[in-house]
């Protein structure tokens, strides 16, 4: 899958201190963030789309998971088809597709539209995430991969946590389409610079495509979410329900029965292998119903602007660029264990710290939540990447990195469709703020538990098992 095979025999491999290497580097980190951006800038300005397109909380529900639907089910199929039909080629494919559905989004006139569009976006976000970095990995000297990935992931941590900032910037100073409109001319200058700079090139043994797969992937999510989002409705959840679980099932068996799948299920043999991907799966998914709740709970109940409730992600951004690097080279020390246990639960106690939030609530009264919230974030994210692709065989790693990407994407939908609703917030309620309150309260307490689980499920999971101390010991550093 993308990201593991060599570059095609006789192929010039970049320098990243060249002018080609910059600006492939350059091309793919961008477009990288502009996807990952769009996952999070949209949640500030919620409110302000609720109200000037009459959406009820389930539509905006939708906003926000048509996006993660599309993102999460086929960001494999994008690695698939970059490997057989070209990096490059498919890298511009989902930039061009991410432009289109940026400006439709832009252009939405109802609810309905604006959902279907995010959906459209989160199609050209898939085919292009993966792209970025099996360009890096096959297009680099061996020599200058390391540096470049570590770019790249940086740089779009950083992206998903500015994204709140950035959106409540332009919520406040222009119009909420201007959130989907600035990504334009970003995209035309990605597409550019991508097709001036970046290499072609493809996988030597692609294997097969596996559609059926695919298909199960798009259906069991998408009808699994439905039903998470109208749980309250007994007729939707008596038919979405079995379909997700017989869609579900189906992708199991289609995979395990494949030749060549879009999850491997042997991967999952390994113990950290799962522990991780099942930590990824709790912790994100709490993470996106935090910033989903918490920047409206501070609008519509505390009366802060979107600016000043997208500035909530400052502590967290600076908590990534900071101390990411710190505790990648702390895992590489005593493995991996400690701080992706600690580290949630740590979560956890920033999540208990910000209950309060509400009437009356100012800056410094979040402020000492968001920074231990952040703390622990910073202190998870590097050594659970280094997890995943040390548990996994070095001509898998593609697969692996694809795997967990995939799982945190569909851990922040299904949370973000269910928890909302099981808290009592549906309908207009978010717009009244003594429900709002309730509903935060609640959703936060069940993300401080998922935070929590995630955490134990590290310790036990991840085990003390020194030969995988030193295994991934030797991924941080190689």
């Amino acid at each position: 899958m993308s990201g593991t095979s060599p570059p095609p025999a006789g192929a010039e491999l970049l320098a990243v201190s060249s002018t080609r290497g910059r600006v492939t580097l350059a091309a793919v980190t961008i477009g990288s963030g502009i996807a990952i951006l769009d996952g999070s800038i949209v949640n500030v300005a919620l409110k302000v789309i609720g109200s000037d397109l009459g959406a009820s909380l389930e539509q905006l529900q939708w906003v926000v998971n048509g996006y993660l639907l599309a993102l999460a089910s086929l960001v494999l199929v994008g690695g698939a088809l970059s490997d057989r039909l070209g990096r490059r080629r498919i890298y511009h494919v989902g930039m061009g597709w991410f432009l289109v559905g940026s400006l439709a989004c832009a252009l939405a006139q109802n609810p309905e539209q604006l959902v279907t569009m995010r959906f459209v976006q989160g199609v050209g976000g898939a085919l292009l995430t993966p792209g970025a970095l099996a360009i890096i990995q096959s297009s680099f000297r061996p020599q200058d991969r390391g540096g470049a990935i570590g770019t790249w992931a940086g740089m779009s941590g950083i992206a998903a946590a500015v994204g709140p900032f950035v959106g409540g910037w332009i919520v406040d100073h222009a119009s909420w389409r201007w959130v989907f409109a600035i990504n334009v001319p970003l995209c035309l200058v990605v597409i550019i610079l991508a097709w001036w700079a970046a290499p072609e090139s493809r996988a030597p043994h692609s294997g097969r495509f596996d559609a059926a797969g695919a298909g199960l992937a798009v259906v069991g999510l998408g009808a699994l979410t439905w039903a998470l989002t109208y749980a309250s409705d007994l007729r939707t959840v008596l038919v979405a329900g079995p379909l997700a679980v017989a869609a579900l099932v189906g992708f199991v068996v289609v995979e395990h029965r494949a030749r060549d799948p879009l999850m491997p299920l042997g991967l999952f043999r390994s113990r950290v292998f799962s522990a991780a991907n099942a930590m990824t799966l709790l912790v994100y998914g709490a993470l996106g119903v935090v910033f989903f709740v918490l920047v409206l709970q501070l609008q519509v109940s505390a009366g802060w602007s979107a600016l000043a409730a997208g500035l909530t992600s400052v502590p967290l951004t600076l908590a990534l660029m900071l101390l990411s690097a710190w505790a990648g080279r702390l895992a590489s020390r005593i493995g991996p264990r400690v701080p992706m246990s600690v580290g949630p639960l740590v979560c956890a106690l920033g999540l208990v710290l910000l209950l309060g939030a509400g009437a009356g609530t100012r800056w410094y009264d979040v402020l000492a939540g968001l920074v231990v919230f952040s703390l622990g974030m910073a202190l998870l994210v590097s050594p659970l990447t280094t997890a995943v692709l040390a548990a996994a065989p070095d001509d898998h790693a593609g697969v692996a990195s694809g795997i967990n990407n995939a799982v945190a994407r569909a851990g922040s939908l299904l949370a973000v469709a269910a928890l909302p609703v099981l808290a009592g917030l549906s309908g207009e309620a978010y717009l009244d703020p003594v429900a709002m309150t309730s509903g935060y309260r609640a959703s936060m307490i069940a993300c401080a538990v998922l935070m929590a689980a995630g955490g134990v499920t590290s310790w036990f999971g991840l085990g003390a098992d020194r030969s995988g101390i030193e295994k991934t010991a030797a991924a941080a550093s190689g």
